[in-house]
This record gives structure tokens, sequence and C-alpha cells, in this order.
């Protein structure tokens, strides 16, 4: 029996390069569905236009067809990574199509795993007009979802898409609220802006390394009967090289429902259900890279 088989969405951009990685350490043979090549020949590049759904079928075929127990599972983190990059409409209709057209391949092929990458800006205060404050604290997964940006609205439609095709077909489909992404080499930039604390105040000076969404994706995709769930993931700590009761102080007052003790650079953003689900820990902390 040969090599666990994953396909991967995206595998190309900052987080995807090391979710593809990551699998290949772990024994996966990985397929990467991008637009563009990989800056490292990690794997194999099928270059997919994922907002065709006949180019996803096709470049799922040949891994899939008559052989479906090889294909652990899909990972699709393929993306218009943020608001306001691209006209609402753009951002939307590429958020929303791609992921159902994976949901869909993955459904008709009898795929029975996916992963997809949702976000904390669904939580709407990221990119809202004016800010607001969340109800309570740290925010988890049942805190409201009140966007207005077309990004954060793609992203709740996504997971509530995941939610059908599990009602469907039964398919396990895990919706991974991310937080800020971070590369070893984002550290030293962040670092020298601590003075601006201000700056990641809408992302609750959340963050998460790419390698440790990296672990989460390859977890998610080895657990079994998770059915359909939206998970947070998070560091442990904050982006801020303040107190975390400091910042809610000063820049959160009108929170009351405090749920945690606010001690040290404890995150306001909580991974706690996916630490619970997954056996899945972040090793990477802002305080210990370079």
């Amino acid at each position: 029996m040969g090599k666990p088989r994953v396909i991967v969405t995206g595998g190309s951009g900052k987080a995807g390069q090391w979710i593809l990685k990551d699998f290949v350490e772990h024994g996966y043979e990985v397929i990467n569905l991008d637009m563009k090549l990989p800056e490292e020949p990690i794997c194999r590049t099928i270059i997919t236009d994922l907002n065709d759904l006949g180019q996803v079928h096709n470049a799922l075929a040949p891994y899939s067809q008559g052989n479906r127990q090889e294909v652990a599972g899909i990972v699709h983190f393929a993306a218009i990574p943020q608001a306001y990059t691209h006209t609402n409409d753009v951002c939307f209709r590429n958020n929303v199509m791609s992921t159902y057209n994976i949901l869909e391949a993955a459904a008709n092929f009898g795929i029975q795993k996916v992963v997809i990458a949702s976000s904390e800006s669904s939580y709407g205060i990221c990119f809202a007009s004016e800010f607001f404050e969340p109800k309570y604290l740290p925010i988890d997964e049942e805190h409201p979802q009140l966007p207005e940006d077309s990004y954060g609205l793609s992203k709740v439609v996504n997971e509530v898409t995941a939610q059908a095709y599990h009602r469907r077909t039964g398919m396990q489909a895990v919706s991974f609220r991310l937080g800020n992404i971070l590369v070893p080499e984002s550290y030293a930039q962040l670092k020298a802006n601590f003075d601006n604390t201000e700056a990641r105040l809408r992302i609750l000076w959340s963050y998460i390394d790419a390698r440790d969404v990296a672990s989460a994706c390859r977890k998610a995709i080895e657990a079994e009967g998770l059915g359909a769930e939206a998970l947070i993931i998070a560091a442990d700590d904050s982006s801020s090289n303040r107190q975390t009761k400091e910042l809610v102080e000063q820049y959160l007052p009108g929170v009351k429902d405090i749920r945690m003790p606010l001690e040290g650079r404890v995150s306001l953003i909580s991974n706690a259900k996916a630490k619970k689900l997954l056996g899945w820990e972040p090793h990477y902390k802002v305080m210990e890279q370079e």
C-alpha cells in the first residue's frame, strides 16, 4: 500500500508552502492545486483555476476516480486572502465558488475529509467600517459572526456550505478560523513595530505561525468523526509585548464579560476547542522567534 495521499489547494501561498512541507515530511503524497508554482518544488503542482468546476474535477480525477480510498482528504487554502485587495464582488465570488467547487468535487469523488480556511475576519471586527468591541472575551467559536465586508461574508458562507456537504454526504468538513498568519521572516518587523500597539487592535493582537497552521491541517485530516466543525486556530499568546490585561483595559474598556483570567500575554482568541478535538498544540511564540 502506498503513501496516504492529500490534495492541497493554495499550496504555493504563504501558509500553503508550510502545509505542503508538513504533509511531505510526515509521509504523505501531496498534490498541490494552484494558479502558480511554489517557490520550492516541494511536490507536484497542477495549475488549476478552482473557479472552474471542470478543471477541479479534471485535476482530482487521476487521484480519486476508482482509487478513492487513497485520498486521505483535501486541504483547501486557495483564496483571495484579505478584504479590499480586489473589488468586493470579485473577492466574494472567488472565495465562495472555489470552495463550493472543491466541496462538490470531493463529494462527487467520495473524498470524505475536507479542511477549509475560514477566518477570524468572519467575526466582523477586523474590517468593520467602525470598530466595535467583542461581546465577550476570549472570542470563541460561539461568538456571533457579524461581517459587513465581502471577505468576512465569504468565510461565513463557506462554513455554511461545508455544513451542507456534511449533511449531504457525511463528509468530515472542518473550517479553520485563522488569525493573522506569520511566517519566520515576519517576526522581525512585528517586533520592530511593538510600539504601535493600536495597529493590531482589530485582530485583537492575535496571530498564528504558518508552521502551526500546517500541523493543525494534518491533525484535522488524521482525525476521525468530527462531522462539520468550525475551529479557531490561534497562538496561545498575543502578538503584543504588553500584558493582555493592560490591552483590554486601554482598548476594550466596554467588554465586561471576561471569561478567563487575563494572565501575562494570553491570547484574546481561544484555541481551546481545536486543542480538544484535534489534540493539536501551537509551538511557535512571538517572543521566542528571532
